[in-house]
């Protein structure tokens, strides 16, 4: 339990472990002394930075691995001799894994140990990580990139779910969700600058490599420091309802992604759009009807999270694009090398930290909702302002102001739904909900990267010159401005007024 805020938190029992028993650290007058393993229990305490720490490290890994291997992506095709759609699934393996296996991920750290799930999810994805670095064919990079989402899908929610576990509600945990969204904001934005980096310095194969001894020292962190937490262990996995969801997740996250090569219109993307649609049409209606569903369908009745995710969502979908499309302006435009490329955008980086960082000294004071709509209106006028990009653009109103202007509203927005998302849900379903948030944010992701891709090439109109391009770029940012102001209308009409508390 949680001691203060800023110290420690006791590693001998959790917040939703019915199995801890009842006050062995204090002994009854009269009573045997405390056993050995007892008084350990008594005595050890782990301070919630360390936990923090943990947590946040394995999150930044998930995160960062979405995006870091893009710059990397030529140097694969030459040394595997990679087809052109192969090189597209480096990619797309890795996020259809992530998005389809979420919801059963956060599922099983309830059922199962958001520890032990943690651990499991890391071992995947570190082993993963290993078997794509030395990888010497295709299939091999692919199959060790769908692994790798695998792992990620396990390991994302309980990132969170640890997070929430150590500190209690109120400003304290709003301030480490804080850390949280700025880590995994931090590691999506790094992406392009670490595999720049390595890629130039050492080879493409570091991109991967480089998380296997980052990954067994969290590993080690992890064991020395969480504690495990679990819900009511009488509950057992909803092997239906897992089925379904994931099957329908996956399929679905096929189809979208199949946008960006065969279009809207073709076979190859309707069927799998449809077939991902029925399968979670399946998954409602058999969750309405079993006794102990993987999704208990009345957490969407509950406004903050119903809310909340719809709101991850629309915003996922009109945030997620941004580094994609700057650092193809920024290469296939202003010429700069992938190097410097991640460079230029290492201020807005910065910048959607501060803004994570700042969101919970606001929540108290006006509210997690309010902040939540400040932060995406902000972010809104950055996309704006950089839908006005000109070929010849200056590093400094092209690049740096309306970066750091987008990232600041990220920041902001991200925080306060990120908590008005977990703090409406009961201790059992932390993971689930946890699970939910991340795979909001995926989906909507993944889905506004297809739809503004295809806005992007209507107005390039086939010509790759650099007017059309930065025509194209311009067009997308102004497009994910509008999806943004969805994303406010989302919040004032769904989300009830809500004040996170001050801690005292």
């Amino acid at each position: 339990m949680v001691q203060t805020p800023s110290t420690t938190y006791s590693s001998s029992s959790s917040p939703s472990s019915p199995s801890s028993p009842p006050s062995q650290s204090s002994p009854s007058p009269g009573g045997p002394p405390p056993s050995g393993a007892a008084r350990a229990r008594r005595k050890r305490s782990v301070p919630v930075w360390a936990v923090l720490l943990t947590a946040c490290a394995g999150q930044f890994l998930v995160v960062l691995d979405v995006s870091v291997v893009n710059t990397a992506l030529p140097s694969m095709r030459s040394d595997l001799g990679m087809s052109a759609v192969g090189l597209q699934w480096v990619v797309n393996a890795y996020s259809i894994a992530f998005a389809g296996f979420m919801l059963l991920g956060g599922r099983a750290g309830d059922l199962f140990g958001r520890k032990r799930m943690f651990l499991v999810g890391l071992g995947l994805f570190t082993a993963a990580s290993l078997g794509g670095g030395l990888a010497q064919a295709e299939w091999q990079l692919l199959v060790a990139r769908a692994v790798q989402g695998l792992g990620a899908a396990v390991l994302a929610p309980s990132t969170l779910t640890i997070l929430t576990s150590a500190v209690p509600e109120g400003a304290a945990r709003a301030r480490a969700i804080g850390v949280w969204s700025a880590v995994g904001a931090g590691g999506g934005a790094a992406g392009g600058l670490v595999g720049g980096v390595l890629t130039d310095l050492l080879s493409w194969r570091w991109v991967l490599l480089i998380n296997v001894p980052v990954g067994a020292l969290v590993i080690v962190a992890g064991l020395a420091w969480l504690t495990e937490s679990r819900a009511d262990r009488t509950r057992r996995l909803d092997v239906p309802g897992a089925v379904f969801v994931t099957a329908g997740l996956a399929t679905l996250a096929y189809g979208i992604v199949q946008t960006e090569e065969k279009g809207w219109t073709a076979a190859a993307t309707l069927v799998p759009l449809a077939a991902g649609l029925a399968l979670l049409a399946a998954f409602l209606v058999v969750e309405a009807r079993t006794k102990m569903p993987l999704m208990p369908l009345k957490l969407f009745k509950v406004r903050t999270v119903s809310a909340a995710n719809a709101a991850m969502f629309v915003c996922g979908a009109g945030m997620f694009a941004m580094w994609m499309f700057m650092t193809l302006y920024t290469q296939n435009v202003l010429g700069y090398s992938p190097l410097k490329a991640g460079l230029a955008l290492m201020p807005s980086s910065l910048t959607v930290v501060i803004g994570s960082m700042l969101a919970p000294r606001l929540m108290p004071v006006i509210g997690a909702k309010n902040v939540s709509v400040l932060g995406i209106v902000v972010a809104a006028a950055g996309f704006g302002w950089q839908s006005t990009m000109t070929v010849d653009g200056a590093y400094v109103t092209s690049i740096l102001l309306p970066g750091m202007v987008m990232m600041l509203g990220a920041g902001l927005a991200t925080t306060p739904l990120a908590s008005l998302a977990t703090s409406g849900a009961k201790a059992d379903d932390a993971g689930l909900v946890s699970g939910l948030v991340n795979t909001s944010r995926t989906m909507g992701g993944a889905l506004g990267l297809a739809v503004l891709s295809t806005v992007a090439a209507a107005q390039m109109h086939g010509s790759s010159s650099p007017q059309a391009l930065t025509d194209g770029y311009a067009m997308a940012f102004r497009t994910s401005g509008f999806i943004l102001l969805a994303g406010v209308a989302v919040l004032l009409v769904w989300m009830p007024r809500r004040r996170v508390p001050a801690e005292g």
